[in-house]
Formats: C-alpha cells, structure tokens, sequence
C-alpha cells in the first residue's frame, strides 16, 4: 500500500495545476502526446534522486532504476511503487501497446514495453516533460500539500 494519497485531483486541483503546465506539458501530459527523441531534460540524467509526475507529484520513478536504452526517451527497469502507475491498453497509431499514466492524476507518462533488462525485462519509456527531478535528501516537492 502506498504512502502517498492516490485519491484523485479534485477540479480545483486540476485547474490550479494545469495551469503550470507549458504547451509541450499540455500536450504529452493531457492530451497523451509524445516529446521529440533524444531532446528530454532527462535522457542523460545520471544524478540519484526520484522522478516524480510533472502534474501532480506523485513519486513515480527512482534513479536507481533507470538506464539507457537508446530510445531517446529516459527509461526505467519498474516503477518506484507499482500502485502509483496505471496501465491502458494502447491501440493508436497502428499498433498495440501499454501506455503509462500516473495513478493520482491520470496524466500520461509513456509507454511500458517487454524488452528490458534483467530483472525485470520491462522499459518504462517515459516523456521528461511528464516528470520532475529530485535530487536525493532533497525533499519531495508536495505541490497538493496532501501529506504522503
């Protein structure tokens, strides 16, 4: 179970958030789009810490799971707990797929594909505009002010 509140944004919540966002955030986060390869704030990352949803906060990834796949896009061995990711069925663009949204929020993060490294053999391909970096003892931004 999770230590974080998973209860969905109220509308005021939404609203308030949502309007932080930028365009290219809007457009990956809200309407499921995709950012450009290899242009990510993230795809280099090296520095430990945890990779939070852009929208809402919720911790979603930690560095320790992440590595280079090559994609262009950052990319993750499993989530940093798995109750705080859903996964759809994708059938867009002509093929079939698992897409990635945050638990709390709904926002989408990326796709999650079957050939990753061992252990787990998953690559959580996900959009650096759909998330926010904290450095380890850092403290997680609550940008909700839920606790967690």
């Amino acid at each position: 179970m999770s230590s974080f509140d998973l209860s969905p944004l109220t509308p005021d919540e939404r609203r308030r958030l949502e309007a932080t966002l930028t365009a290219e955030e809007r457009h990956v986060l809200l309407e499921h789009g995709t950012e450009r390869p290899f242009c990510g704030t993230f795809v280099h990352q090296k520095q430990s810490g945890t990779y939070s949803c852009r929208l809402c906060g919720l911790p979603l990834f930690r560095a320790t799971e992440k590595f280079d796949s090559g994609t262009g896009w950052p990319s993750f061995t499993t989530p940093s707990d798995g109750a705080h990711l859903r996964s759809i069925r994708d059938t867009s663009h002509g093929m079939v797929r698992t897409e990635i949204r945050c638990a709390r929020c709904d926002s989408h993060q990326g796709h999650v594909f079957a050939d990753g490294p061992p252990p787990t053999g998953l690559r959580y391909c996900i959009n650096s505009v759909s998330l926010t970096f904290t450095p380890d003892g850092e403290a997680l931004p609550d940008v909700l002010a839920r606790g967690g």
